[in-house]
This record gives C-alpha cells, structure tokens and sequence, in this order.
C-alpha cells in the first residue's frame, strides 16, 4: 500500500496523520516530513496519528525513537494516537509503548 502523509500546522502545533505502510521503503519520506516539523524554532507539540497505518517495521520504529530524542532535546513534546491494533501491538512487543506519550483518541 502507498504512504499516506497529511500535516496540519496550528500556530506553536503540528498534526501529522501517517496512512499506509511505514517500512524501509516508505520510511525516508516519514523521517524527513517529521524531521521537518521538529527543527522549525517555533514548534512546541507534534502530533501523529497512526489509525490508518496498516504495516510498519523496525525501520519505523527507529523513527519513532529518533524524533522522539530529538523533541526531547528541542523541549518539544510529541505523542502519537489512535493507534492502529497492529501499529500498537508492535509499540506493546518492542516496548514502545512504555516511552512514548500515547492518546487513544483525539479528546484525551
């Protein structure tokens, strides 16, 4: 399936909905957009919603740490949401789950 990418920038915010899948193919593109976003001065919260993300592997988990070190560094804070099943049984297997500020839905 293509890589579905979809940003929305809201003054000091940024929401990124991700749709797809996010593999050593499609990965590069994901990095770079979310890369982006972190290294803009004026952004203090990233948002990624992962609902319709059907496939990833270790390389997008590697994103995943990278830009959240990165926001960490930066003082920015990231999260992601709306998992999909699968997307959140890998954050669960890989341990993920634990280091990543992670939101069910958009209203918690």
């Amino acid at each position: 399936m293509d890589l579905l990418i979809k940003t929305t920038s809201l003054e000091t915010e940024h929401r990124v909905v991700l749709g797809g899948d996010i593999d050593a193919f499609t990965a590069p593109k994901v990095k770079e957009t979310l890369m982006s976003l972190v290294t803009k001065p004026d952004i203090n919260h990233i948002t990624v919603d992962l609902e319709a993300v059907e496939y990833m592997d270790s390389t997008g988990i590697g994103i995943f740490i990278g830009i959240m070190k990165e926001c960490i560094q930066r003082n920015c804070t990231f999260e992601v949401h709306k998992l999909s099943p699968r997307v959140e049984r890998l954050f669960r297997i890989t341990g993920l789950y634990d280091h990543i500020a992670i939101r069910k839905g958009e209203s918690e």
